[in-house]
């Protein structure tokens, strides 16, 4: 294309000054015609020229502006006649738009109208027709802002000059004039209203065709274009809706036609009728039918009611549902936009809305009716029905389909966690309800989706309580939907989900799981629903299982699903029954008998015929229960439910199946015997048998099965199912079962096992003893007695189990009614506790248990001997004798005598008593010979009230008070020895009954509590028995008696001992050796010499130790260790660390096999010697033994090497430290000393490490890992381990609290580095305080003596220094010391406070070598600062003042002893920012000490915002803030690698000190200093958007000079004083520099602050803008500038209301089409030196900008720089058509070939389509579009790489947004500019 150069041309900017413009456009925006050359032409021109100049000069005014425009006028009026063209004529009309300023007065405007309308005068028709695009830009807006006086004029300027103009050129500006129109029209009552509507027909008969067909007297074939034109406007003219509304009910074409039920209306409706309306539908359709469609969705969807109501009406007046253009013409998912569109009114819950609606989609009414018509009940009286059913109808036909996909659409569309978006389709489904004749239909199909998005939503909220939103929304809609329908559809996902087919196992799972998913989360318990709908859905999932059953029997090729499918079914059968009311089976409890089903049913009805009859309940009768019955009687069903769960049950007891399967199963079972009517049938034999064969099975059942089995036999005892007799035959094999996991060496189910035996009892009554009898049973079955007898040990340690939880159970509440198991009852009776009534089963077991202590051979001895030692429920064991010996009437006293020994009553002796009386005694001797002395506390605390039985125990104590045990047991033996009238047949049983009576005495007398009894003076009693029995036949009771008289006289004279008397003296004396304690008192005596042990002692002791054969008697090996230790006494450093090495590997081993059990699920019971938590509690004894020894001859070394030295020490400020450690400096005893310190220390590291590991048990993530099924057992275990633990790490912290600590310290490093498990470190800080040795004033001097000992040992005593064999650096015990610090209470401060200020105060005197961790110590005294401000001890002001000295000295000591540290810190912290995302989670997850110790500025950003609450005082708050921002933030902005230097830390910082108060002035300083750094555009994106915009929206809000301080530094572009030579180049690129770093400024603050903060000064803004676009490329600043430019009006676009930027918009269309057009311009050429390649791509982005953003008033003008209208799609078929619009004439005039140019097209559409839905964004640098990374170096790669496909495809992907509708991405937009603001390489760079 040529390219022809005219005359002149005035620049875009307001100046006036020339520049040549390159070729004549299409759109004549920047042309000029070809002027004549006479002098008269010249002369006119001067004189416009002259007018023009004025504009710059000399408006100050509005007046100005009428004095401009008389100027103008009549200076136009001076031109000759023969001339009919306009000098200048682009700058005349960018002045006369300029002069239709919304901002002034309508003075001006009818001025600048009257001028338009002599220049069109002079132009003429065709002189407007070529120029349009000229002058239409400035007039196209009047209408939306003119006053009445400018209104007339106006129109009639339109109406006089633009309605014969060609219709070719008035075709591409059709959408703008149309825009321009309908501000004129919102007020139909207006003068101008009829006019305006007028006119808007006559353009549309202006644009129209030649040879058009007239369709009506208003429409023609030809108006299609207009109608594509309209329907754009109204959809992105969003302010000038009204009008589009008003102009579519008059003129748009009624769509609709008479349906076939409609008689003819006048008799009109013929085949033409019918032609004319199809034509009529094209008109509106063609050649885009979803424009039409489109242009309702947006104005139903508008934010004003009346508008949406004005709509509506138009859907029901013009454009009905069953019209051929939605029903046939339109797209299907056009049609569902539509709806979606219309039934969103519906969210207004606005009657009006909804009336109109209702109407629309349920067709037109037959009759004549009123509005109300459609509001009416269905059930109608007369002739009303009909009509309902045949709108009913009209619906289902036209409406239902697109309707209910729209819906679905919805529903699956939301993928957005917004809860309110999510929640929108469930309310206008809600809504939609309200009319049955929509919402019955319609919610059927979209039910189950709602339901589902609402479970997938659950795990997609951000939070609950968004989810809670959602799901409010949902059940509203759900309460709504009818009972019958809900069941339905939970029936149908059942069935779905267990019958045979090809869904997967997947699929099948995720129905059952939505099922679960609505029973748990929605309203499914209306009387309606649990009384008929649940157990119909109950009965039809047991048929359905009976179903697979059969088919698993009579196929071998399976498949049906899954057994945990089958679970799942019958766990929501479970779920409905226990919502199912007892009143649901009873007779009459329906709303309505069912006289048409038959009482009683035949038993052997199929599964099929059941289902059947379900089946057409709920999908014939729709489950409704006031259309017909339900298809069977209550008592039926009732039956039916009991035969087919009856059944499943049985198969499964039979068939062995999982314990799952068999517990789910029972419980269905338990729970129809809890609610069906006694007298309905259930088969009992088979049952019983079942259940029989599956206990007598051989293989061993799982606890789940032998749980739901016990479950099951109970219920039906319970519910008189069962008789006595037959419950009594399950109880021997139930209790076999029971006491197989009862084995010692499986702890997985003993406490719920116990708990399922005293359910059976409470079933049996406590009278009942079959379960004690079955218990004994077990215990003897395999006994041998005779000379080899043996006892084997299982049976006792069960029974030790089954009485320690026995005497623990005590259920309370949901407890009492049985054990927590999948088959729990639902009402059965509270069940027995066994602690109050262990007697009533453990008595008989118990002495068979204790007969073993008179036979040491047996196995069983040991068992029971260990058994005592452990102390559980001794007083109880006591108790039972007690019990036992008071019912016996031969130890009963005569009358009321208190003597001691006084005759016991007459009564004649059975032989069987004294027997039993004899067995007791013995039994109880033999229990105090082999417990412990320990047990003796309990027989002399303990006290037993004389009338707690009956007989009263007075009767033989001799008192009526309180007695002990021990003297009731006193009581006893001397009435056994004085017990008279005894026949001489039994004097051999008498004198066994002495014997043992005396032997029980002497062990009572001897007791070391015995001394109370003195009180009784027995000496004098006995000494007579003695004297008697001199005369007896057997002399050895004599023995016995002398014993026990010299026990009574020493008795006597006994020194009185102390029985404890605190819990701390009772837990010692409780512990397992309490004869040694952990250490030993200090004396100057020489231990004893021993002579030395054999050198294979140890590897025995180690052998016995580590062998797994010795588990069973450990205890014995502990034993044997603990007596050999002494004679290690000289040696015990040799023996230490083997012992300790495996001690502590069996206790790991051990440990993890324990752990490992609770981890395992389904495990077979696996029998071993002894169970492992016995093992790991023997072993941990034996550690602690060790340990104490080795610790105490440590202990007694060091204090004879402390003899040498003085006694008094010197003492630090360490003093008050607690550590126990005395060392010497002596050098001669110094080394061994330390070699055996040494040694001690790394077996309390193994010790504190294996102990902390089985502390932290169950603690964190590892309670996830553990078995569910076993929870009580598993939590009263890991309770048992973890409080052993903890007492001997109690221990270990109370004899070396610093090692111990630095050896915690090591483990919390270690999980820090290892990072596996993220909550191992945090346990560390639950331990502590935990310990009563670890207490915050043990723990905290402790961890200052660490620090010291790594920074500054020589400042620390020796006997407090650490022997550093943890390796930790100083960082690492700092951090743990804030970590601790932040963990600990408020009130502990109290206790710490002196110890922290004396340690900072020693620290400050010498502060170097701490400079690695004064940052963290400053955070340690910040933490210090806020838990005083909580607290309230001691001297508050004061204290507050002493910390805020030491704050302050710290944070001076930092910046002293590290001043140059900051900005590589923040440098490096910068870079770890710049790392890849993967490493960044890692390291935000965990920090590694070091990394947190050497980030000063982190740990200040956190300090800051408490400096208030720590340094209290303004000034010193102040002081330390500037002091922060001085060395901190000052050097970090000034330093030459900015703003590499700054990191998000620092911006933080930053922020945090900018809410200081009275600190305005210092941060304000740093952020100005950084902001006007000519460096600071080379910031990291992340941190621009994150922090420094908020940070600089602060900085400018609080200071409104900010922006003008900016604009005064821009000045002028300038020619003055230029010259040529390296210094202007250099002079110009400096101004460059400083004009486009300021411009950034204005820009980044825009962006920065709120929405139109800066509107007051945008005039200035403005003006500074103008100024610098007349810049050329010689002037300074050159045009290298308009980059900036364009980015500051992308700012003002995306920031500033449309409304403001009036003034804006002739500028930018001038600079916009200069720009632009430059693209084609000649190399070197003025225009192509002015406009950059960076220029050119920035206004590249600014009109795409403008195209994506739309402003109101853009869009009257966007037609001069993109297609707008639908042509941009539908190419014209006119071989002259030539696009108007700029870039697709600059598209086709850089070559792009048509081929390419659909191609483009294509890929345009295809990105726009791909935004619908989602987010409108620009086309250029944004996802999915033109990519803007290209050099700027070379035109032709820009104009290859962005231009030409930018150019190409701009018009159809506008078009395309515009249709998709999406809503736009205003925060995409701003990253977008922000991105080229700080994108440095386009800066000048100076020379």
């Amino acid at each position: 294309m040529a390219l022809e150069a005219s005359r002149r041309s005035m620049s875009p900017d307001s100046s006036g000054r020339e520049s040549p413009v390159p070729r004549q456009w299409r759109n004549q925006l920047g042309a000029e015609d070809a002027t004549p050359k006479d002098k008269t032409y010249r002369k006119y021109a001067s004189g416009v020229d002259r007018a023009l100049s004025l504009f710059d000069t000399a408006l100050q005014e509005w007046a100005d502006y009428i004095s401009f425009l008389n100027r103008l006028l009549k200076t136009l009026q001076a031109r000759h006649t023969n001339i009919t063209t306009i000098p200048a004529k682009a700058t005349v009309a960018k002045r006369l738009s300029q002069c239709l300023n919304p901002s002034l007065p309508s003075g001006v405007h009818q001025k600048a109208i009257e001028v338009y309308n002599y220049v069109f005068a002079v132009i003429g028709t065709d002189g407007l027709s070529r120029d349009l695009p000229l002058y239409l830009p400035g007039l196209a807006s009047v209408l939306s802002f003119a006053s009445l006086s400018v209104k007339t004029p106006f129109l009639a300027l339109l109406e006089r000059h633009f309605l014969d103009l060609n219709p070719r050129s008035l075709r591409p500006a059709m959408k703008s004039i149309i825009l321009a129109l309908l501000p004129g029209l919102e007020e139909e009552t207006s003068e101008d209203f009829e006019r305006t509507l007028k006119l808007m027909e006559r353009f549309k008969l202006a644009i129209r065709p030649s040879g058009s067909e007239e369709l009506t007297s208003v429409h023609s074939s030809g108006d299609d274009f207009f109608w594509q034109c309209f329907f754009l406007a109204s959809i992105t003219g969003h302010s000038r809706r009204p009008g589009a509304l008003a102009y579519l009910v008059r003129c748009l074409p009624q769509l609709g036609h008479n349906l076939p039920a409609e008689p003819n209306k006048s008799g009109q409706q013929n085949g033409t009728g019918e032609e004319l309306a199809t034509k009529l539908s094209q008109l509106v359709t063609s050649p885009e039918p979803g424009l039409l469609i489109r242009s309702f969705a947006a104005g139903l969807a508008d934010e004003q009611l009346l508008i949406q109501r004005g709509y509506l009406d138009l859907l029901v007046t013009h454009l009905p549902l069953h019209s051929k253009v939605l029903q046939s013409r339109a797209k299907a998912d056009d049609v569902e936009l539509l709806l979606r569109a219309a039934v969103g009114v519906t969210i207004r819950r606005d009657m009006s809305l909804n009336r109109r609606l209702w109407t629309w989609l349920l067709g037109p009414e037959p009759s004549a009716s009123t509005e109300e018509a459609g509001l009416e009940s269905p059930i109608s009286a007369g002739g009303n029905a009909q009509n309902y059913f045949s709108r009913t109808s009209y619906f289902e036909e036209h409406g239902l389909q697109p309707l209910t996909r729209a819906l679905l659409g919805m529903i699956k569309s939301t993928g957005e966690s917004n809860p309110a978006e999510r929640a929108r389709p469930y309310r206008i489904c809600l809504s939609l309800m309200d009319k049955w004749e929509i919402g019955g239909l319609v919610v059927p199909e979209v039910f189950l989706p709602i339901v589902d998005s609402v479970r997938d939503f659950k795990s997609k909220a951000a939070n609950k309580s968004d989810f809670v939103e959602v799901l409010r929304s949902a059940s509203v809609f759900f309460d709504g939907v009818e009972s019958g329908l809900i069941y339905s559809e939970i029936l149908t996902l059942v069935a779905r989900a267990v019958s045979p087919g090809d869904l997967s196992v997947a699929d099948r799972s995720a129905k059952l799981d939505l099922v679960k998913f609505i029973l748990a989360n929605f309203n499914v318990r209306e009387e309606e629903m649990i009384t008929i709908h649940a157990p119909l859905t109950v009965l039809s999932i047991l048929c359905m299982m009976e179903e697979t059953m059969e088919r698993e029997k009579s196929s071998k090729t399976n498949s049906t699903p899954g057994s945990p499918l089958i679970g799942d079914a019958l766990d929501i059968a479970s779920s409905l029954l226990e919502l199912v009311p007892e009143r649901a089976f009873s007779t009459g409890s329906q709303g309505k008998p069912a006289s048409s089903v038959e009482s009683k049913i035949p038993a052997d009805i199929p599964n099929s015929e059941l289902l059947k009859k379900i089946r057409y309940f709920y999908v014939t009768d729709q489950g409704n229960l006031d259309a017909t019955s339900p298809p069977f009687a209550p008592r039926d069903v009732a039956e039916l439910l009991l035969q087919k769960a009856c059944s499943l049950s049985c198969a499964s007891l039979s068939k062995n199946e999982s314990g799952a399967e068999v517990a789910i199963k029972s419980r269905v079972l338990m729970l129809l015997l809890s609610k069906t009517p006694q007298e309905s049938y259930l088969d009992t034999d088979k049952l019983l048998t079942s259940l029989h064969l599956c206990l007598s099975s051989k293989r061993p059942i799982s606890f789940t099965t032998y749980s739901s089995i016990l479950s099951l036999s109970t219920h039906l005892y319970t519910a008189n199912r069962l008789t006595t007799v037959e419950l009594s035959e399950l109880v021997t094999p139930l209790v076999r079962h029971a006491w197989s996991f009862l084995a010692a060496s499986e702890p997985k189910y003993h406490v719920e096992t116990v708990r399922s035996l005293w359910v059976l009892q409470t079933a049996l009554n406590p009278s009942n003893r079959d379960v004690e009898a079955a218990i004994c049973a077990l215990m003897l079955e395999k006994d041998t007695v005779g000379t080899f007898a043996q006892r084997q040990s299982d049976p006792g340690r069960s029974f030790c189990i089954l009485w320690a939880h026995t005497l623990q159970d005590n259920p309370t509440g949901a407890d009492r009614r049985g054990p927590k198991t999948p088959n729990g009852d639902l009402k059965s009776p509270p069940r027995l506790a066994g602690m109050d009534n262990y007697e009533v089963m453990l008595t008989r077991p118990l002495f068979l248990m204790l007969d073993a202590l008179a036979d040491e051979r047996t196995q069983l001895f040991m068992t029971v001997k260990t058994w005592l030692s452990g102390h559980v429920g001794m007083d109880k064991l006591f108790t039972i004798f007690i019990s036992k010996l008071s019912e016996f009437p031969l130890l009963r006293r005569h009358g009321s005598s208190s003597e001691p020994t006084a005759p016991p009553a007459q009564f004649p002796p059975d032989d069987d008593d004294l027997e039993l009386i004899l067995y007791y005694v013995r039994c109880l001797s033999n229990v105090l010979r082999w417990a412990p002395e320990t047990i003796w506390t309990v027989l002399a605390k303990r006290n037993v009230r004389s009338t707690a039985y009956f007989p009263p125990l007075s009767e033989i104590s001799g008192t009526d008070d309180d007695v002990t045990f021990q003297e009731f047991f006193l009581h006893v033996c001397l009435q056994c020895m004085s017990s008279d009238g005894i026949s001489k047949g039994e004097e051999g049983r008498v004198t066994q009954l002495n014997r043992a009576a005396l032997t029980l005495l002497h062990q009572i007398l001897l007791n070391p509590y015995a001394e109370p009894l003195a009180r009784l003076h027995l000496e004098t009693p006995l000494i007579e028995m003695l004297m008697q029995s001199l005369s007896s036949p057997d002399p050895y009771v004599q023995v016995l008696l002398l014993d026990v008289v010299f026990a009574s006289m020493k008795l006597r004279e006994m020194l009185p001992l102390e029985l404890p008397a605190s819990p701390r003296e009772d837990k010692r004396l409780a512990s397992v050796d309490p004869t040694k304690g952990l250490r030993i008192s200090l004396t100057g005596e020489k231990p004893p010499v021993a002579h030395p042990t054999p050198p294979t002692l140890l590897k025995c002791i180690l052998a016995g130790l580590s062998s797994p054969t010795s588990r069973p008697v450990l205890d014995s090996w502990i034993s044997f260790l603990g007596e050999c230790l002494p004679l290690y006494s000289d040696s015990i450093f040799q023996v230490l660390i083997p012992l300790v090495e495996t001690l502590c590997a069996e206790i790991g081993k051990t440990f993890e096999g324990l752990r490992g059990l609770f981890r395992e699920t389904n495990t077979a019971v696996a029998h071993s010697a002894v169970g492992p938590e016995t093992t790991l509690i023997s072993l941990l004894n034996g550690l602690e033994q060790v340990l104490a020894k080795g610790h105490d001859r440590l202990l007694a070394e060091e204090a004879r090497a402390q003899v040498v030295k003085s006694p008094d020490q010197p003492q630090g400020f360490f003093g008050n430290m607690v550590s126990g450690v005395f060392s010497t400096d002596a050098p001669q005893s110094r080394s061994a000393t330390a070699n055996d310190r040494l040694t001690v220390l790394l077996a309390f590291q193994d010790a504190v490490r294996i102990c902390f590991t089985i502390w932290s048990w169950g603690q964190g993530s590892d309670a996830a890992h553990q078995d569910n099924t076993s929870g009580a057992s598993f939590t009263y275990t890991s309770l048992r381990m973890r409080n052993r633990a903890r007492r001997l790490l109690e221990h270990l912290f109370a004899a070396e609290t610093l090692e111990c600590l630095e050896t915690v310290i090591g483990i919390w490093r270690e999980s820090l580095d290892e990072g596996s498990d993220p909550t191992r470190h945090i346990e560390v800080f639950n331990l502590l305080p935990a310990l009563d040795g670890s207490r915050p004033k043990h723990t905290i001097p402790a961890l200052f003596n660490a620090i010291y000992s790594r920074t500054n040992p020589a400042a620390l005593d020796p006997s407090r220094r650490s022997t550093l064999t943890i390796e930790l650096q100083d960082t690492d015990v700092v951090i743990f010391l804030v970590d601790y610090a932040r963990s600990l209470e408020d009130d502990a401060m109290d206790e710490i406070w002196q110890d922290c200020t004396a340690f900072l105060k020693d620290l400050l005197g010498n502060p170097f070598p701490h400079r690695q961790t004064l940052p963290s110590l400053l955070e340690f005294a910040a933490i210090l600062g806020e838990k005083v401000d909580n607290t309230n001890f001691g001297e508050q002001r004061k204290m507050r003042r002493e910390l805020s000295d030491l704050f302050l000295r710290l944070l001076t000591a930092i910046f002293t002893t590290r001043p140059t540290a900051f900005t590589d810190t923040a440098s490096s912290s910068n870079l770890s920012e710049k790392r890849p995302a993967a490493d960044s989670r890692k390291s935000s997850i965990i920090r590694l000490p070091g990394d947190r110790a050497d980030d000063v500025v982190g740990i200040l950003s956190t300090i800051v915002p408490n400096l208030p609450k720590i340094l209290v005082e303004n000034d010193r708050i102040l002081a330390a803030a500037t002091a922060i921002s001085a060395n901190v933030i000052g050097p970090t902005l000034r330093s030459k690698s900015f703003p590499d230097t700054v990191s998000r830390n620092t911006l933080v910082l930053l922020q945090e000190l900018s809410r200081l108060p009275n600190n305005q002035k210092s941060w304000k300083k740093d952020v100005a200093d950084a902001f006007n750094d000519a460096r600071f555009f080379n910031m990291a994106i992340a941190l621009v958007q994150n922090d420094w915009l908020p940070l600089l929206k602060q900085w400018a809000i609080t200071d409104k000079e900010r922006m003008p301080e900016i604009l005064a530094r821009i000045t002028p572009p300038t020619t003055a004083g230029i010259v040529f030579g390296v210094g202007a180049t250099s002079a110009r690129l400096e101004a460059d520099r400083k004009t486009q770093l300021n411009l950034r400024r204005v820009a980044t603050l825009v962006l920065a602050c709120g929405n139109d903060a800066f509107v007051t000064d945008l005039p200035p803004v403005l003006d500074k803008l103008v100024e610098l676009l007349s810049a050329t490329c010689t002037s300074s600043p050159s045009s290298t500038t308009r980059a900036e430019v364009y980015m500051v009006v992308r700012a003002l676009i995306l920031k500033t209301s449309a409304i403001h930027l009036a003034a804006l918009w002739p500028i930018i269309n001038a600079e916009l089409h200069a720009a632009i057009s430059s693209v084609v311009a000649p190399d070197h050429s003025a225009q192509s030196d002015t406009y950059s390649n960076a220029s050119v791509m920035q206004a590249c982005k600014l009109l795409d900008l403008l195209v994506c953003v739309a402003p109101d008033d853009f869009q009257l003008h966007e037609w001069l720089f993109v297609t707008d209208t639908i042509d941009a799609v539908y190419r014209p078929s006119d071989a002259y058509y030539q696009p108007v619009a700029l870039v697709d004439e600059v598209s086709e005039e850089l070559g792009a070939a048509a081929g390419v140019v659909q191609t483009e097209s294509a890929a345009a559409a295809h990105m726009a389509g791909a935004a619908s839905g989602s987010l409108r964004w620009p086309l250029l640098g944004m996802p999915g579009g033109i990519s803007d990374e290209v050099g700027m170096e070379r035109r032709d790669e820009l104009v290859a790489k962005v231009l030409r496909p930018f150019f190409g495809q701009l018009s159809i992907y506008a078009f395309e947004s515009t249709y998709a509708m999406a809503p736009l991405d205003w925060e995409g937009c701003v990253q977008g500019l922000v991105r080229d603001l700080f994108d440095e390489r386009s800066v000048v760079k100076a020379l």
